[in-house]
Parts: structure tokens; sequence; C-alpha cells
């Protein structure tokens, strides 16, 4: 498997860097210099990206995240795109499948269009949203379990032990039918499927991956595999020169199973980058090949500028000591200066104390004051209200923030103009509730009208096809029975014989053929006669007169009425009657006339003429009362001003002298601090050496990089261009495989005048086992 491995991540590698160069980049956490390095090395690749980006008006970076459940069955897609905005242009026009767009960062707002085409006020921003869409996946992901060697659903793995087999599979389903010599071949688009999933050790031993790597921590293992579905069919690689997976399939030995989510990383930016251009035979490869090996030198030599920067760093060390005992002096200047200010904060504080308790003195009688007139003003309401109460008033507490609105609601009630509309209002919002209900009950009348109209109607349509019906068998029958006389007739005038003789003699044959013929078109005539027609209609209306018949007709037409068709019919006609305008009108007229009979009604009612009669001189005391209420109200106010302003200038005093003790203790922490300030620069000082020795033994190790990278390029490089003259037979097929991994940019769409890519996470639910009750 290892070697396999190493096969696939070569022949990955060759195709992603051939024509497009490459940038290596390594970075220490605590290392700021290789921070620096990484950029300057990233440089090139970046300016090559903007020069790509900037082809068209807007660049269109979209992720799609798919819900999924454990067995890979999807839940929810989720796609949240970003738009750059490269030129700052104050529209942008794109093209989004999406439901329930959301702008994620930012309030700018888009007019949507035909063809699922969006305009963007973008005002020379770039736009970032977000949105849900039900769509068919490029690439399917399917999870299935096994436990020694029996397939199981995820919930019936839950809790069990034994060995375990995860596999996931992926169906890659996009593609484009391209012509490569002559021929149809179906080129997939080239995903990269990375599926990674943290294990827990108490629960995971003795793993194994078919393709992809093992971390293990200790406490947890990292998995990481990875699958390139549909590479192999649009190379025409077979399984014996380079197996390249489809699918990821890991074994463990587990005791209580549970697994935590998973994650899959679907992209094809790993053969968007390739410039096919420059590949049109095996040369052309090989040549991409050195340029590969030229790269490495390029990092190579990066990593020894690394080198001989920690080198320049550790010559400059002794500025270094020479500018921290400069800050240790600085530092005892800024202690001294300390130590005076807190003396200050101090005297400070002791004056703010004094005020603060003269002023205390004083508030303190602020509470018996204003308590004694909110008694009395507390008592004259609850007077007010009782008087109130008693005149036949119903009213709510009356307190001091109240009273004022209360009475002047009562005074505007006990006005007749007010009262009568009060009422109508009320009478006719109660009505106009039950507007839904009074048209329904009008609507259900007059389609019970409607309804017997047409059942009227279509009885007698079916009362006519009915009777049509039983005429028609009735004739026939008479028709049958006058037939037989006139053949009886006609037999005996033509051969003395009676009917039953004519047929025994026929079937003796002794009754030659121009006979019968003669016999039987004599029959048809008289049948065909005036007479003959007429004795037929004649005995047909006889007997359709009759009580029996009658009875029948009746009994069918029953019948009929009864059947679904019918029922229907008349169902469908009451319907279409009730759709027609003038019956809607109908109805509408009618509910408004019941609405307004209820208002009419309910206003001519008892209760509403007695509170009409009841407005009367009791709006004259109640604003008399109210007036008086109103001056006290005014003492009571101007002596809380008063007692406010004292309590505030205490207060202040007192919020002065807490400020003062907080400025003292504030200081004291100063000085405290700056005397720790000072003591830790004096360590820092008595440090400086072992600084030194650190930068010393970081040069020595970015060397060792600088001789790793080296080893590196002689021998990973120099194995990849070993390989290059077998992949001749590929070159048409890999370009093919650029390019249309080239034309797919975007899942939920894209516009003609953006580019773009895009990448799909996959997140599977976790699995748990059940706790012990």
């Amino acid at each position: 498997m290892k070697g396999k491995l190493s096969k696939i991540i070569s022949f990955c590698l060759c195709m992603a860097i051939l024509a497009g160069g490459a940038i290596y980049a390594f970075a220490s956490n605590d290392d700021k210099a290789a921070e620096q390095l990484i950029k300057n090395e990233q440089k090139d690749a970046s300016e090559k990206q903007q020069e790509i980006d900037v082809q068209k008006n807007y660049y269109k970076d979209e992720t799609v995240y798919v819900l999924a459940k454990a067995d890979g069955t999807v839940e929810k897609i989720i796609v949240s795109d970003w738009i750059k905005n490269s030129l700052s242009n104050d529209k942008i026009y794109d093209m989004s499948e999406l439901q329930n767009i959301e702008n994620i960062k930012g309030d700018e707002e888009y007019i949507l269009g035909g063809d699922n085409s969006l305009v963007w006020d973008a005002q020379g921003k770039d736009i970032y949203y977000r949105g849900t869409i039900k769509k068919e996946l490029p690439v399917s992901l399917s999870v299935s379990y096994k436990l020694d060697g029996h397939e199981l659903s995820p919930d019936e793995l839950a809790g069990k032990s034994g060995r375990v087999t995860i596999r996931f599979d992926y169906k890659n389903r996009q593609y484009e039918t391209v012509k490569i010599n002559g021929k149809d071949v179906k080129i997939y688009v080239p995903y990269l499927m990375m599926t990674g999933m943290v294990l827990d050790n108490d629960r995971f031993s003795n793993i194994e991956l078919s393709n992809g790597k093992i971390i293990n921590d200790g406490d947890r293992t990292v998995v990481i595999g990875f699958a390139l579905p549909g590479l192999a069919e649009s190379l025409d690689i077979d399984d014996y020169k380079l197996e390249i997976p489809s699918y990821v399939e890991l074994t463990a030995d587990v005791s209580d199973f549970s697994l935590g989510m998973t994650i899959t990383l679907a992209t094809n930016t790993l053969f968007s980058k390739i410039d096919t251009e420059r590949i049109n035979s095996i040369s052309d490869l090989k040549d991409e090949m050195s340029e590969l090996d030229d790269a490495m030198t390029k990092l190579t030599d990066g990593s020894s500028e690394l080198y001989n920067g920690l080198c320049t760093l550790l010559d400059k060390s002794s500025d270094l000591v020479d500018g921290i005992k400069q800050l240790a002096d600085g530092a005892a200047k800024l202690k001294e200066g300390a130590y005076s200010l807190d003396d200050g904060a101090k005297q400070l504080s002791a004056g703010a104390a004094s005020l603060a308790n003269g002023l205390k003195t004083l508030s303190a009688n602020n509470e018996k004051l204003t308590g004694g007139a909110r008694q009395v003003f507390e008592t004259i309401l609850d007077t007010a209200e009782n008087q109130l109460k008693a005149a036949g008033l119903s009213v709510p507490e009356l307190t001091i923030d109240n009273y004022a609105s209360v009475l002047n609601g009562i005074i505007d009630s006990l006005d007749e103009t007010n009262l009568y509309n009060q009422a109508l209002k009320q009478v006719t919002d109660a009505v106009e509730a039950k507007r839904d209900y009074i048209k329904s009950q009008v609507a259900e009348a007059v389609r019970a009208e409607v309804e017997e109209k047409v059942r009227a109607a279509v009885l007698e349509q079916v009362r006519e096809k009915v009777i049509q019906a039983v005429k028609e068998e009735v004739t026939s029958k008479v028709a049958a029975a006058i037939r037989e006389n006139v053949q009886a007739e006609v037999i005996y005038a033509a051969s003395g014989m009676d009917k039953e003789g004519y047929d025994n003699a026929v079937k003796a044959g002794l009754v030659n053929k121009a006979t019968q013929d003669a016999i039987e078109k004599a029959v048809e005539e008289k049948m065909a006669s005036e007479e003959i027609k007429a004795m037929i209609s004649s005995r047909t209306d006889e007997q359709m007169q009759s009580e029996e018949l009658a009875a029948i007709i009746s009994q069918k037409l029953d019948e009929q009425m009864q059947t679904e068709q019918v029922r229907n019919l008349i169902s469908a006609n009451t319907d279409k009657k009730m759709a027609e305008n003038d019956i809607l009108t109908l109805i509408e007229q009618n509910t408004e006339l019941q609405i307004q009979k209820a208002i009419s009604e309910n206003m001519a009612g008892e209760e509403v003429q007695a509170k009409l009669a009841a407005a009367s001189e009791g709006a004259k005391s109640v604003i008399s009362l109210k007036a008086s209420l109103d001056d006290y109200n005014s003492f009571y106010l101007g002596l809380m001003d008063y007692t406010s302003a004292v309590a505030q200038a205490a207060g202040g005093a007192s919020a002065l002298s807490s400020g003062a003790d907080k400025l003292k203790d504030g200081t004291a922490a100063l000085y405290d601090g700056v005397s720790s300030l000072y003591d830790g620069i004096l360590t820092m000082k008595d440090g400086t050496p072992a600084l030194v020795d650190g930068i010393t033994r970081l040069k020595d190790g970015a060397m060792r990089l600088s001789d790793g990278l080296s080893r590196f390029s002689e021998e990973g490089i120099s194995k990849l261009l070993d390989t290059a003259d077998d992949a001749e037979a590929l070159v048409e097929r890999f370009k093919a495989v650029v390019n249309v991994s080239k034309n797919y940019k975007a899942f939920a769409g894209i516009s003609d005048d953006e580019d773009g890519s895009v990448k799909f996470i996959y997140r599977t639910d976790e699995i748990k086992a059940e706790k012990a009750e």
C-alpha cells in the first residue's frame, strides 16, 4: 500500500505542477523571520493569481456545505459565495440558482431578474452571500459500515464491538464528452476527495487505511484518506500500471463503537491552474519536469536565505542588549514619578471625604419630607377613587402617576357624542370580527339555492335520457312482435303455410331460394310501409303511458340521480355557477346587508341605549375633582425637585470622594506596577545572554532545514523525472482533464462576467453509542 501511495502522490504532483511552476512554503509558530520569508516566496504566485482574477470583471469563490446523515444521505445543502469585486464596480452581474439568499457581510441589496440572474448594488465592495439549493451534487458520497464482515446500519453499529470496516465511496457524475483522436470520450472533472475523522484511542486500535495518512498523538488518531474518482477512467489508466483510488476504506478493532462527524473536502483546483498550451508532446512534459526541479532549487536557496538572516540577527544581538540597558534606566525614572503622584492622590481623597459628609447630613431628612407629602397625596387620591366608584363609575386604582390620564379618560367617556362613537366602533368591530363567519353562512345559503336549481336542471336532462332509452327499448320489442305477424301473413299468402310449417319446409329444402328471397323482400317492404310504422309508433306510445313503464322510468331516474357521475356533475356545475361574477356579487351584497343589519340591531339594543342615556352632569364633577388634584400635584412636584437637588449634590460629593479614593488606590497600584516593571526589566537585562544563546540554536536549526530541502530536491524531484517516460500516452487525455476542470467553476451558477472556483465540504452526522442506564 505504501508503494501505491507514493506513486499516486508523485503522479498528482507531476500533473498539478506542470507549466505552472511551484511555490513551497514552510513556517514556524515561534519564528517571525520564517513567516516573512514565506510571504516573499509567495509573492510571485499572488501576482499571477491577480492577473488571472482581473481577466474577467469579478471572481466568484464558492463553497458548498453538504450536511448529510451518517450514511452520506444528503439532508441539506448550504452554499456560500464570495464575489471579489477587483475593479470596484458599482454593479455586479451574477447568476445563482440559490433560494433564501442572504447577504452575510454587509447591507448591499440585489435585483432578481429572469433565468436566475442577479444584479448586486455593490458600491465598489466585495459581496458575501449564502443560500440553500436542492440540486444533484457533482460527486455523491455514500458511507457503509461492516462489523466482522456483516453490513450494518449506523444505528445498528452504535455501541457494538469487533472488527469494523468503514468505507467512503465517491461517485463522480460531472463530466464532458470530448473528442480525442476522433473518438467521443467521457472526461470527468478531476475532483480530489479528502476525508478526515478523529478517532478515540480508547475505542479504536489496530487502524488500517486503504489510502491516506494516519497520525496518532497518544490520545486520539487523526485519519485522512483521499481519492480521485473518475480520474483513472478519464486517463484510461489500468490498475496494474497505477491504481488511482475512487474510495477510502478504514478498518480497525473497535470497543463500544461511536464516531464523531466526518469531514470530506472535494476540490478540482489541483488541475485548474495548469497551462495546457505548454504541453504538446512528451518532450514538453520533460521540460516541465525540469522546471519543477528548478523550482525546488529556488526553494533550497530560499531556505539558505533564512539561515543567512538568522546569522545577521545574531550579529545584531549586541545592539539589543544595549537597548535593554537604556530601557532599565528609563523605568527607574518612571518609578520615582509614580511615587509623587501617589502622595498627591492621598491628599485629594481626604478633602473630598469632608465635603461628602456635610452634604450627607443635609440630605438625611429628604426621605421624611417627601414621604409625608406622598402619604397626603395618596390619601387624597384614595378619597377621589371612592367617590367615583360610589357614583357608579368603574375606575382602576388611582396613583400619582396615572390619575391624570384616568380622569381624562372618564371625562371623555361621559361625553354623549364620544360615547355614541365608542359604542358604534365597539359594535362594528365585534360584527366585523365575525365577517368571515357571516359570509360563510350567506355563501352556504346561496349555494343551497344554486345547487337546488342545478339539480332540477340535471334532473330534467337525466329524465329525457331515461325516457328516450326506455322508449327505444319498447319500440324494439313492439317492432319485433309486429314483424312476426307480418312474416306469418306474407308466408301464408305466398305458400299457404303457417310460419312454423314454412320454417320446417325451408330446413327440408322444399322451398327454393327464389321463393325465400321473394318472401323476405315482401316482409321488408311491408315493415317499411307507413301503415306498419304508424302501428309501431301507436303501440309504443300506448305502452309508454302504462303505469308499469312509468314506475320503471321513475326507478331508473332515481338510480341515475344517485350515481357518482351525476352527483359529480351537479357538484361541478354548482361550483362553476358559484364562481360566476353575479353569484359572487350577490354573496358580497348579502354579506354586507347582514353585517349592517347586525350593527343596527346591536345599536338599537337596550345595553347601548342605556349607556347613552347615562351621559349627564357627571362629567362636570369629574372635571372639578381633577383641577383640585392638579393643584396639589404642582406642590408635590416642587418639593420633589428641591429634595432631588439636595440628594444630587450629596451624591456628587460622595462620588467625588469615592473617585478620589479610587484615584488613590489607582496611583498606589500604578506605583506597584511600575516597581514590578522595573524589576522585570532588570530580570530581562540579566537574561540577555540566554536570548543570544537561543538565536544561535535557531540558526543551527535553519541550517539543518536547508540541508533537508536539498536532499528532497535531489531525491524526490529526481524520481519524478525518472518516471516521465511513462506519461507519453497520457498527454492528450491529461490536457482534456485540465480543460474540463477549468470549465467547471461553480455549482449554483455563474455569469459570463465572472470567473470562479468551487469547493465542496461534506459533513456526516456523528454516531453515538447509547449510554448505559
